[in-house]
């Protein structure tokens, strides 16, 4: 213990005398919590529309400006020529041509229903579907005020509008309701999964990174020929790095409540928790990349490789239930992933124990298998 406490205040000057990583260490992933919590978002604040108006009456132009009232649609041009539209959906002036077919105002009078066509650019699926979902929304209110049937069918470009249902057809009315996030602000959603990315940054790089610093710099060796055990010397680099990697995400949750808002429902201790595992399978990461490189460039190259998929199998920007049945079974196997649902459940849910229970053990099983790997991978030898 005497050897660890020495090794431990030789850690924490040896980081704290290095400005360049404190700010690292505190700053950037602030700073990056602050720019990626903004920009990474699949929400579609506003489409540009170019209106293709068969009809010139005043219920069509109804439909256009109500579109553009609710602030989610900017009118980009329009004639009566659909190909026109096309040409704008192919040039990317617009990412919406709507389509009002002739006698418009005329089947809402005598019929009560119509259509109207959405010709959408989906080079972009998922901002395709949540600009064909707001304009659908606020076309059903406008239906509901006008007492009619209003069916907006989605196309791709060429297609032509669908005929308007038969008079007659059974009608379902659907209400629906957000739990969770009932402002159904994409910030709340992000921000924890933002959180466990910038968590598994500092507690792998910077823990591959230090070793293999002291490699470079031949400090190792001066370790490797005195009586400190492989153990202790690893706890010495480890444990830092775990506190400091717990003040970060101090910091990260303050920055989150107090900038975005972000609600925090359910146990901190749980957060935490969950944490303190998590961490100890990054740091495990981190300390195998150490162990497999001679430099700080093959270290950071293989840091990267692996945070890659990290990062694009954890479910942090795409559900992982959309993957492949395959790729779900792998991403299962990825801590970040159990971590990312452990703080999304808690924090927005208020999920209890008995709740992320799965996950807690699933992180404590990887932290585990993922450390005693890196530990028997790592030998005390000279650099």
């Amino acid at each position: 213990m005497r050897a660890l406490r020495f090794l431990l205040r030789k850690e924490f000057l040896q980081i704290f005398r290095d400005p360049a990583l404190v700010r690292m260490l505190f700053m950037i992933p602030v700073v990056q919590l602050l720019v990626l919590s903004n920009a990474a978002t699949f929400e579609v604040k506003r489409a540009r529309m170019y209106v293709v108006d068969h009809d010139a009456s005043t219920m069509s132009r109804g439909v256009v400006d109500r579109l553009a009232a609710s602030g989610r649609f900017v009118r980009g041009g329009g004639s009566g020529s659909v190909a026109l539209g096309d040409d704008a959906l192919m040039r990317r002036d617009v990412e919406m041509v709507l389509t009002i077919p002739p006698g418009f105002e005329r089947d809402i009078v005598r019929y009560r229903h119509t259509a109207v066509q959405l010709l959408l650019n989906a080079e972009d699926g998922a901002a395709a579907a949540v600009t064909q979902a707001y304009a659908r929304e606020i076309l059903a209110r406008y239906a509901t005020e006008l007492g009619t049937e209003l069916f907006p069918a989605t196309a791709l470009a060429g297609a032509r509008a669908e005929r308007p249902p038969v008079r007659g057809q059974p009608a379902v009315q659907v209400r629906t309701r957000g739990w969770y996030n009932a402002e159904l602000d994409y910030r709340h959603y992000m921000v924890p999964g933002i959180l466990v990315q910038l968590l598994t940054i500092v507690g792998t790089l910077l823990t591959a990174m230090n070793i293999v610093r002291e490699k470079e710099a031949g400090t190792l060796d001066q370790l490797n020929v005195t009586p400190v055990t492989r153990s202790v010397f690893i706890a010495a680099k480890l444990i830092p790095l775990w506190i400091i990697s717990m003040v970060v995400l101090s910091i990260g949750l303050v920055v989150a409540k107090v900038a975005f808002g972000v609600p925090m429902i359910g146990s901190l201790f749980l957060v935490f928790g969950g944490a303190a595992l998590y961490l100890v399978a990054a740091l495990g990461i981190g300390l195998w990349v150490s162990a497999v490189t001679e430099t700080q460039q093959q270290a950071m190259f293989v840091n990267f490789s692996i945070l890659m998929v990290y990062l694009l199998m954890s479910g942090l920007f795409t559900p992982v239930s959309s993957m492949p049945e395959w790729a779900q079974w792998v991403a299962r196997f990825n801590p970040m992933m159990h971590f990312i649902s452990l703080m999304r459940a808690v924090m927005l849910k208020g999920a209890g124990f008995a709740d992320v229970a799965r996950q807690l053990a699933v992180l404590a099983t990887a932290g585990a298998v993922v450390l005693t790997i890196a530990v028997r991978q790592y030998h005390k030898r000279s650099a």
